[in-house]
């Protein structure tokens, strides 16, 4: 939904903001007893916290936990997370306290689980509608509105209905559109093993809260890599669906109705049975009936046997020609290729990123298609300043401009080519088969990096290729993590040539020091509406040990 009409708030936007500090801080206070500042996390707290989903499901079904402790245990490591973090915009803690003590009910009376996810505590980035929440979409003036959701987005009833508790909403960075996760409301949210870099952005909050095990899932956003680099930077796991599968009935942003290159909702989790379960739930509920502009397909189980009629193949792409990945980056990609292609009846094969360059330029030209002239009225009415990345992706990127009508067609046009051409540089993979009239023996999924590096240092996140040409194309993409950085592993070398001045600057960022035992993640791509098939894929790999 779009912002409303604001009134300009006679308060600077410094004072604003600690308004809504303390109100998150407030809505803490729940799980906070006497006048410790933080939470002591016990025992049966980790213990429940350190469950992977199909065991917590099971043990809440068992009734060997009840939903209320298991919302305690998870509510109690979010406030961790926040202190060490600053990760959350609030707590919604009676409404999942409520929520919570119902379905213990539920399951007393009729002696089963309500659903799918019943019990399972849900965190939500904060510019998801949720009745009676404000959504700021991290701007000082949006809050000062005090404008809030009428209703649950769609998403979010649909989760409900399965037996959710939804608990947690998480920070998200000033005009969305960072790869790192900064603002004037909140502050910057830090990586939860190293203050010094970022969580990633701009699904931040959530990335972040996850790694630190305060949320079972999170639901984020992703019109540029939003899910997957905080995903890959906090070493969790982060789905960017193909758009449309997805229901956004419900959530804020700005400016309205500007998709040419769609943002999508997508599943975030520390294992990859949190994301599958997502999407079941949601696709089962067939958001399609509600929000029309969805495709009306449902969740379709993939089962991988490679041997049965052919090898599975899989792409790997090692940079794009134009920034090569910091050595953790390069290593885990070669390292992951080795263990693959030791799999029987699995093919390994060199897939060539196509002109990402032209990509961005595609990209980033449709991203602004006003020049930035609603955000920065947004921030005009507050007088809140710009912080670094949004000056950089506003005034400093040469694709963000007021377009015309016919400047907006021609970068319209140039998206549908350059899908066209990606689609041929996919079929090239494999042959064209006379006798059945298509391509065959295609690339199956695609692994690649989702940045030129692992999280990165506060405001140094610029550049977005490898994790926005998936936006462009529509391409699901799946973050996973694949081990830690290693100092003398991942030596820095010396470089005397460069791919462009961005390899140049993006080289200078590294230093195996500071960037030790950090996580590392990669993506793995599939074809439109291949969604089930990569994650079918990873989950093919996982169980033969190829993500240890």
């Amino acid at each position: 939904m779009p912002p409303k009409k604001r009134n300009r708030s006679t308060k600077s936007w410094q004072a604003i903001a600690a308004d809504a500090q303390r109100h998150r801080d407030e809505s803490l206070s729940w799980v906070v007893s006497g006048t410790e500042e933080v939470p002591m996390v016990g025992n049966l707290d980790l213990h429940i916290t350190n469950m992977d989903l199909p065991t917590l499901t099971q043990s809440i079904a068992s009734g060997t936990h009840s939903a209320v402790d298991v919302l305690t245990a998870f509510s109690r490591t979010a406030v961790v997370a926040q202190n060490k973090t600053n990760c959350l915009t609030e707590l919604v803690g009676a409404r999942a306290l409520s929520r919570a003590k119902q379905l213990d009910s539920y399951q007393a009376l009729q002696g089963k689980p309500m659903g799918a996810l019943h019990g399972i505590p849900i965190s939500i980035k904060s510019h998801i509608g949720i009745q009676g929440c404000r959504m700021p979409i991290a701007y000082i003036s949006l809050w000062a509105s005090g404008q809030t959701a009428p209703r649950d987005a769609l998403v979010v009833q649909m989760l409900a209905r399965a037996g959710a508790v939804i608990h947690a909403r998480t920070t998200e960075p000033q005009s969305m559109m960072q790869l790192e996760c900064s603002s004037n409301l909140y502050g910057a949210t830090l990586h939860p093993r190293n203050p010094d870099m970022s969580s990633g952005g701009s699904s931040g909050g959530e990335g972040a809260l996850l790694a630190m095990r305060g949320s079972a899932i999170g639901v984020g956003s992703d019109v540029g890599g939003s899910i997957r680099v905080p995903a890959a930077a906090c070493g969790v796991f982060g789905l960017k669906p193909t758009a449309f599968r997805v229901p956004t009935t419900g959530w804020s942003s700005t400016p309205p109705g500007a998709d040419p290159v769609p943002t999508v909702l997508g599943p975030m989790s520390f294992g990859l049975e949190g994301v599958e379960t997502f999407m079941e739930v949601v696709l089962a509920a067939e958001p399609w009936v509600v929000e029309p502009a969805l495709v009306p397909m449902p969740w379709r189980p993939v089962h991988i046997a490679p041997g049965e009629t052919r090898p599975l193949r899989i792409g790997i792409a090692w940079h794009d020609d134009v920034v090569l990945p910091h050595p953790p980056i390069t290593r885990a990609l070669g390292e992951l290729s080795d263990k693959i292609g030791r799999l029987p009846n699995v093919e390994v094969v060199d897939f060539p990123l196509y002109k990402l360059a032209e990509a961005w330029a595609i990209a980033s030209s449709l991203y602004f298609t006003d020049g930035g002239e609603a955000d920065l009225k947004i921030m005009a009415d507050s007088g809140e300043p710009l912080l670094p990345l949004v000056q950089w992706i506003i005034h400093d990127n040469p694709g963000t401009k007021k377009l015309s009508r016919e400047e907006l067609e021609y970068w319209l046009e140039e998206r549908e080519e350059y899908r066209l051409e990606y689609a041929e540089q996919w079929n090239h993979t494999g042959r064209w088969s006379e006798a059945e009239g298509k391509w065959v023996d295609t690339v199956d999924v695609l692994i690649c990096p989702v940045a030129p590096g692992v999280a990165t240092r506060h405001n140094t996140a610029k550049y977005w290729a490898y994790s926005a040409v998936w936006n462009l194309t529509d391409y699901p993409a799946l973050a996973f993590p694949v081990g830690r950085t290693d100092k003398v592993k991942d030596a820095k070398v010396k470089r005397d040539k460069f791919m462009s001045f961005q390899d140049a600057e993006n080289w200078d960022l590294y230093d195996p020091k500071a960037f030790h035992d950090m996580p590392i993640g990669l993506q793995m791509v599939g074809r439109r509406f291949d969604d089930e098939k990569i994650v079918a894929v990873l989950k093919f790999l996982r169980d033969r040990g190829c993500l240890d």
